[in-house]
């Protein structure tokens, strides 16, 4: 499922990467950002090499304001190419990749007033920048790029090969990985 080189021991290593395959046999290219051992097993955090998007319907009360992000897959099946012809405007290409959908080309310029935090159904919200909107059977759409790196935690398995962890084991390591790169983020900056 994955092709990897040997990573940088508890440390950065943008040289390395990896291609992640899923099911439907999308790959996702990625840089190994960090890797770090945890109670002896040994964890790297991914980031695509390409842009991570997400397309959000607008709700009914506020159609100016996105809301929901679109997790089916049949309804991005549905908008894909819609949404492809959109960002095409703004010479973005927009890939069915595994784990999430991402651009390629060059993003505009952001404009720091412009920046929304969007809710997603009352998880932790995070902030992003609006790159299109589009309307798809009278359903309005908004493409977005979080602005927080989108980094995907994964693991070395017995065989030496990297697996995606489950968000529950993620939750688990969760405080300790978020020390740690704060701590590997402070010692950059030094």
């Amino acid at each position: 499922m994955f092709s990897s080189p040997e990573p940088q021991k508890n440390g950065q290593s943008p040289e390395a990467y990896v291609t992640l395959t899923d099911e439907a046999e999308r790959s996702l290219f990625c840089t190994i950002e960090y890797s770090m051992e945890l109670h002896d097993q040994e964890y790297v955090m991914l980031l695509p090499v390409d842009i991570p998007v997400e397309i959000f319907t607008c709700g009914p009360e506020d159609l100016e304001q996105a809301s929901i992000p679109i997790g089916d897959e049949a309804e991005i099946d549905q908008i894909f190419d819609h949404a492809k012809v959109v960002l095409e405007e703004q010479n973005l290409v927009l890939q069915r990749t595994a784990i999430t959908l991402t651009v390629s080309g060059q993003l505009p310029e952001w404009d720091g007033d412009e920046l929304e935090e969007v809710d997603e159904n009352d998880e932790e919200g995070g902030y992003y920048e609006e790159l299109a909107t589009f309307s798809y059977e009278d359903q309005k759409y908004a493409i977005y790029t979080p602005l927080d790196p989108f980094l995907i935690p994964a693991r070395k398995n017995d065989d030496g090969k990297l697996e995606l962890i489950s968000k529950e084991e993620y939750k688990k390591i969760q405080p300790m990985v978020e020390s740690i790169l704060e701590e590997q983020l402070f010692n950059d900056m030094e």
